[in-house]
């Protein structure tokens, strides 16, 4: 695995842990948006619903729940999510099948 894909799966840990109360708060400082607009982000990366969800293993259904406005991504999705608008290659790579 590339040092940048190692860098994404320790930080989605750490994020991980910091939103399970498992570690101390006040030694992190990181920024969860309160709203993501999912389906502009699928858009901005030229992605069909369908391609979107295969890519970053999200359930179909559950992303359009999002787009639709019938569910919104929690914390932890929101903070993948966030992580997929910095870096949608390093996801992908990382994610990515042998």
């Amino acid at each position: 695995m590339s040092k940048a894909g190692e860098r994404l799966l320790r930080a989605a840990k750490e994020a991980l842990a910091y939103a399970e109360g498992r570690v101390d708060k006040n030694q992190y400082r990181v920024f969860i948006p309160d709203n993501i607009d999912v389906k502009e982000l699928r858009r901005r990366l030229h992605m069909m619903q369908d391609d979107f969800a295969r890519h970053f293993g999200i359930k179909l259904a559950r992303l359009r729940d999002w787009e639709q406005g019938r569910s919104a991504p929690g914390s932890m999705e929101r903070a993948f999510l966030k992580v997929i608008q910095q870096a949608p290659d390093t996801v992908k790579q990382v994610l990515k099948v042998a």
